[in-house]
C-alpha cells in the first residue's frame, strides 16, 4: 500500500530540525519501502505492507524519537485517503500571489464534519469545506488579513491538524501515484 506521512511542526522557525536524508533512512530502517521525501516540512511518501495506518504512525513516531530525540506527531494517510481529499479540492484553487489555499489534514479525534462548528470563519471572504480527513480552506490574498482562519494557529484545535498548501498537497498526491508504479 502507498502512504504519506505528514509530520507536524518540523523545521519551522528553526525548531524541531530534522534532516530529510536522515529521516528517509530512519523510515527505511523500520521497514518502509520506496521512501521519498518532499521539501523540508515533513512530507514523506512510502510503501508498506502488513501494518495499519495507526501502527505505521506509531512506528514512525518512535523512529523519529530514536533518531532525532524529538516527539513529533505523524499523520499517516493512504492513497485512498488522499484521493478523497483530491477529488474535493477545486482545480481553480491556487497558492500564489492572488490566492491562499490550504488543506488542513485532521487527526482522527476531530475528523468529522462537526469540526466546522468549532471554527470561526467569514464565509463572505473565505471558503471552508470539510471532506473526510481534511478541511479545505481558501481566501483571496487581498483579504488574508481580514480572514479568521489564521486565528486558528496556536489553538487546541490547531494542534490536532497539520496544514499543507494546495501546491504541496498536489505534489504529495503525484508522488503517491508515482509510488504505485514502484510498488507494482
Amino acid at each position: 500500500m502507498v502512504y504519506t506521512a505528514l509530520l507536524r511542526g518540523i523545521n519551522v522557525g528553526g525548531n524541531n530540525k530534522i534532516d530529510m536524508k536522515i529521516l528517509k533512512k530512519s523510515f527505511e530502517q523500520v521497514g518502509m519501502k520506496h521512501v521519498v521525501t518532499y521539501i523540508n516540512s515533513g512530507n514523506i511518501v512510502f510503501t508498506n505492507v502488513g501494518h495499519s495506518k495507526s501502527d505505521i504512525a506509531h512506528m514512525l513516531e518512535e523512529a523519529i524519537l530514536d533518531t532525532f530525540g524529538l516527539q513529533i506527531k505523524v499523520l499517516v494517510l493512504s492513497l485512498e485517503d488522499m484521493e478523497i481529499v483530491m477529488s474535493s479540492l477545486p482545480e481553480s484553487w491556487t497558492n500564489d500571489d492572488k490566492m491562499k489555499s490550504d488543506v488542513l489534514f485532521l487527526w482522527e479525534d476531530i475528523n468529522d464534519e462537526s469540526v466546522l462548528d468549532k471554527l470561526t470563519y467569514k464565509p463572505e471572504i473565505e471558503t471552508v469545506k470539510y471532506v473526510p480527513g481534511a478541511i479545505l480552506w481558501s481566501i483571496d490574498k487581498i483579504n488574508l488579513n481580514k480572514g479568521s482562519m489564521t486565528k486558528l494557529v496556536g489553538t487546541k484545535l490547531y494542534k490536532q491538524m497539520t496544514v499543507r498548501n494546495v501546491n504541496t498537497t498536489r505534489k504529495i498526491y503525484a508522488l503517491m501515484l508515482a509510488a504505485t508504479k514502484a510498488e507494482a
